[in-house]
């Protein structure tokens, strides 16, 4: 895909496609899978709504960050203890180095979520559909699921659904999101993923 002659229509498409925002009903409590990152954000977010009595259980991903070296679920539960959620309700794992394997290595703690009867709440940014993809096609058996999302920091620039497209660094992401996830699916790598009635579904 050349950028520099996307269409607004094209615009438009490929922000709606991204994007993975499907939050769970106010009322019901989920397990809040947490995609490795060196932003805080998802930190705020599962925070905030343990508080609320909506996110019970947590689960922080990631291993070391390319960019400042720390390790991401290892920081995550750190920072979620500074915020006051119980060790308890926390799982971590700090291995992964990509998104595929932030889910794949955290999948003993999905499973638990399922057995307890949660379902799962993929917190990542607003543009990350692959997270979606990873868990359909790893968890199978996920039925319906959300995402909350967030929109991160790069070059000094936060990166929005309306202004991805002014911002080299976003712009990029944001593209190479759609083209990969689609090719993806279409060659069988993924499983599909549909949003319907407010909600993810295989």
């Amino acid at each position: 895909m050349h950028d520099d002659h996307l269409s607004s229509e094209q615009v438009d498409a490929c922000t709606a496609f991204v994007d993975i925002e499907a939050p769970p009903p106010e009322d019901e409590p989920t397990a809040h899978l947490l995609f490795g990152t060196n932003q805080i954000q998802p930190v705020d977010i599962a925070a905030e709504r343990y508080h609320r009595g909506l996110a019970p259980l947590i689960i922080a991903t990631g291993g070391v960050n390319r960019h400042n070296g720390i390790i991401e679920g290892q920081e995550f539960r750190r920072l979620l203890m500074e915020r006051d959620v119980p060790e308890a309700a926390i799982r971590f794992e700090d291995g992964s180095s990509n998104t595929w394997q932030n889910v794949e290595f955290s999948l003993p703690f999905l499973r638990e979520a399922l057995d307890s009867g949660l379902k799962i709440t993929a917190v990542s940014k607003w543009y990350h559909r692959r997270t979606l993809h990873c868990l359909t096609t790893l968890l199978p058996d996920i039925g319906t699921f959300y995402g909350i999302s967030w929109d991160p920091w790069y070059a000094g620039r936060l990166v929005t659904r309306a202004e991805w497209l002014q911002i080299p660094d976003g712009k990029r992401r944001v593209i190479r999101e759609w083209e990969e996830v689609s090719r993806r699916v279409a060659d069988g790598s993924f499983r599909a993923a549909e949003r319907v009635a407010g909600a993810w579904r295989c």
